[in-house]
């Protein structure tokens, strides 16, 4: 008799696990439904488990709420990229007729004082030009989820044409490029325009922060350094190099977008780039899987 008992006892107790089990593949099911349809959900249990139903009705509101919040902020970052593009197409204008005018001044017979404030002027007037560009392209980018990234890239032969186009740069403020590829050729999918752009912002950088050197090492696994001494620079503002506008001198001509445009080109090739600093020496490290 206590054996029939115990028999039926577990027997039931089978029945409820296999249907809570039953129950939570259905609530991975609906999940994944919601996600990939875009669609509110209403979890289908297959038993009437108290504490499984109080835990669905919980996680069908997070999951509901959770999607009209990335709803909201979807709309919100869409707003935002037109008003950054709008922004820079209505700067572009006032900004160029300001530029033509302080040109046209400057051939008038002016006081040096006169004169050195038309050249502040004018400085200042280029610095938000670059601005608004870098704003623009930002925007670009930040909406460019669509582009293809399946291309086949020499990775070696795009670092050697950005050296090449840019060492008269590099000679104009006498750096003198230590350049170090490995001879195997390193191959990755991507997109060349981005790994071109990514790899011109990370030198034009060093162009601008360098104590006057600039090491370029690329390894056969794919990871490829960028190193020069940064005596100003500290660990703290090292982390923040690759934030959106954080310059390390705002008083240069820089918008501290370049980094951050390499950054997101270079993970949208499945790579990671990161910077270090140790004894007065900056590393932009790049890695491609």
């Amino acid at each position: 008799m206590i054996y029939a008992v115990l028999v039926i006892i577990i027997i039931f107790l089978l029945y409820k696990l296999i249907a809570i089990y039953s129950s939570l593949n259905s609530i991975l099911e609906d999940i994944d439904d919601s996600i990939n349809k875009d669609i509110n959900i209403s979890f289908r249990l297959n038993t009437f488990d108290r504490h499984v139903m109080k835990f669905a009705g919980r996680l069908e509101g997070l999951v509901n709420d959770l999607k009209k919040q990335r709803h909201k902020y979807t709309r919100g970052d869409e707003e935002l990229k037109t008003a950054i593009i709008n922004i820079s197409h209505d700067l572009r204008t006032p900004l160029t007729a300001i530029k033509g005018y302080v040109d046209l001044i400057k051939r008038e017979e002016l006081s040096s004082k006169i004169k050195e404030y038309l050249s502040i002027i004018s400085e200042r007037t280029q610095a938000m030009t670059l601005l608004t560009e870098e704003l623009f392209k930002y925007s670009i980018i930040l909406g460019a989820e669509d582009e293809d990234y399946s291309e086949e890239i020499n990775v070696n032969e795009v670092l050697e044409d950005c050296i090449a186009g840019l060492y008269g740069a590099l000679k104009g403020r006498d750096i003198t490029p230590v350049i170090d590829i490995c001879t195997e050729k390193v191959k990755i999918k991507g997109n060349k325009s981005a790994l071109t752009r990514s790899f011109s912002n990370i030198v034009s950088n060093a162009i601008k922060y360098s104590d006057g050197d600039l090491i370029i090492k690329m390894k056969k696994d794919g990871e490829i350094i960028f190193e020069n001494a940064a005596k100003n620079l500290d660990s703290i503002q090292t982390e923040k190099l690759f934030d959106r506008f954080y310059t390390v001198d705002t008083a240069r001509k820089s918008t501290g977008l370049g980094l951050s445009i390499a950054k997101k080109y270079i993970e949208r090739m499945n790579g990671t780039i990161n910077a270090k600093y140790k004894d007065g020496r900056l590393a932009i490290i790049i890695k491609f899987k």
